[in-house]
């Protein structure tokens, strides 16, 4: 026998669903509170203030042992920063040639190379990260790493794979 879902247990399950939704919603409505000169102050409040709040909370919420748990995984970081450096420009670079096919103007699909090139947002990867019942503190731990990582490879990732995007583009 099923269970019914009430209301309250839904928006407990889908929280951030709904959160993203409601925003969209406000935003449509009211597009000025998330403007620069908005009652919010964006650039400050969400640059600094929002950024400040998510790493407080995931740092507070971290655990001595899977700190140190995480940090004895060396092969769950290479495989993630492999894939963050390495399969996803690729990915994208096979992607975006399929793209191509279908006349998408090349702006378009050179930013989608140099999207690709560079590692995910700390706070993004930490909120998908929970949201998805994962380990935050390998996710914290890889972001960062990646962010250091991406100062060196990223420029050097964005040369070699927009060159290779200008080369078969003019190699017609």
């Amino acid at each position: 026998m099923k269970h019914r879902i009430t209301p309250t247990r839904f928006l407990q399950k889908n929280w951030l669903l709904v959160g993203i939704l409601g925003c969209i919603f406000v935003a449509a409505i009211y597009p000025e509170l998330g403007s620069k000169q908005g009652p919010l102050y964006t650039e400050y409040s969400v640059k600094y203030g929002a950024v400040f709040i998510i790493f407080l909370i995931s740092g507070l919420s971290l655990q001595t042992e899977n700190i140190l748990s995480t940090l004895q995984q060396p092969r769950l970081h290479l495989f993630i920063q492999l894939y963050t450096f390495f399969f996803i420009p690729v990915f994208t670079q096979l992607f975006v040639l399929l793209l191509s096919v279908f006349g998408i103007n090349s702006w378009v699909l050179k930013g989608l190379i140099t999207v690709a090139c560079m590692p995910p947002p700390v706070s993004s990867a930490v909120i998908l990260t929970r949201t998805a019942h994962g380990s935050e503190t390998a996710a914290i731990f890889n972001s960062v790493v990646g962010s250091f990582l991406g100062i060196i490879i990223t420029p050097i990732s964005l040369l070699f794979n927009v060159s290779i995007w200008n080369r078969i583009i003019h190699s017609d």
